[in-house]
């Protein structure tokens, strides 16, 4: 089973028995805050980019990806070779290099907010940087009606139930009737974090594997 966004709108209909303009017309804002539960529950594979940025002289900010989420990893690359940044709080980077003397290749780095990353020492060359990252994918109601995700290909159920349980809160359906959508939506998250872990430890092994290797 798996839904593009016309028959995902049709089954939550169906199973609501409804079909009013006030319902349909707020399925779009049910569906996506469905996905945003989802995605504040679960990391997929899928939602890790790689992309690499360049730094500044003298500046010690370096901006995020446009779609970033939160940050796996950073790394300097320089003369062939990864430099592995290790992530500290904000404070740390401001006691570690206080003035704009400090400079060098960074070690450390921090999340100073959603569009930008704060170096220490601040760069003194423009250094070629590579964020592993995890990204929000777009959700389903910004494609069209036969458009698909990777949760409504790959885990139908979770989309479905979480839409569900969206759509009776907002229909004011009974409350054994809400938890009834929430208990299935919870047991499809509990089956994608099973499957998203046991990824998740097998790529984190192949990775440290690689990454030990590195020098």
């Amino acid at each position: 089973m798996s839904f593009t966004l016309a028959t995902l709108k049709t089954a939550v209909q169906d199973y609501m028995e409804s079909s009013e303009s006030t319902f349909t017309t707020q399925l779009n804002t049910l569906i996506t805050e469905a996905e945003n539960r989802i995605f504040n529950a679960v990391q997929l594979p899928v939602q890790r980019k790689n992309v690499q940025g360049t730094t500044t002289i003298s500046n010690r900010f370096l901006a995020t990806p446009t779609d970033f989420y939160a940050p796996f990893s950073a790394a300097v690359i320089t003369s062939n070779k990864y430099y592995y940044l290790d992530f500290k709080h904000p404070s740390f980077i401001k006691e570690y290099s206080p003035t704009t003397t400090v400079t060098g290749r960074p070690k450390y780095y921090s999340l100073l907010d959603d569009t930008a990353f704060e170096l220490s020492p601040i760069p003194d060359a423009a250094y070629t940087v590579e964020i592993h990252y995890l990204y929000k994918p777009a959700s389903l109601t910004a494609g069209s009606d036969s458009g698909t995700t990777v949760l409504s290909t790959d885990y139908p159920d979770s989309l479905l139930y979480g839409t569900l349980a969206e759509a009776a809160v907002f229909l004011k359906e009974p409350p054994e009737s809400v938890a009834n959508f929430e208990m299935r939506f919870k047991e499809s998250l509990a089956a994608m974090k099973n499957l998203s872990e046991g990824r998740k430890q097998r790529d984190e092994y192949r990775y440290d594997a690689l990454r030990q290797g590195v020098s």
